[in-house]
């Protein structure tokens, strides 16, 4: 049961972050026309690792030191650390957004949120079927 749990914990932290990227981005799609707005984002990557443990400590990290002890329990997602993003050509009113690149991610992200979401309910299925003997 303890894989399992892990998978899910898993693919629930990408949702979590999935969701947060979701509503970077839309952040910057809405701030496209606002003078000096700068366009934000996170490496999803890096953001999973440490959310998931591996990525090595990350800074607010509790040690266990009994298979007993409880993890700190929070949203992931609220630790993430924004960066701000480096356009390709910045407009003139000092706005970073680029509109049709943050369009493409949000539907990237988008994809990416709804495999996560049918891989954990196919796996919810899969011991729901088990549990059932069927």
């Amino acid at each position: 049961m303890d894989a399992i749990s892990k998978v899910l914990d898993f693919q629930g932290e990408a949702l979590k972050l999935r969701a947060e990227r979701q509503r970077v981005i839309a952040s910057n799609i809405a701030n496209a026309d606002t003078p000096n707005y700068k366009a934000r984002d996170f490496d999803f990557g890096k953001a999973l690792a440490e959310a998931t443990g591996s990525g090595g400590p990350t800074p607010g990290s509790l040690a266990a030191t009994d298979s007993r002890h409880l993890g700190r329990t929070g949203n992931a997602a609220s630790t993430v650390s924004l960066a701000w993003r480096q356009p390709g050509q910045q407009s003139l009113d000092g706005n970073t957004v680029e509109i049709d690149t943050e369009r493409a991610r949000f539907a990237e992200n988008t994809v990416r949120y709804e495999a996560t979401l049918k891989f954990m309910n196919g796996q919810i299925k899969s011991m729901l079927t088990a549990i059932q003997g069927q």
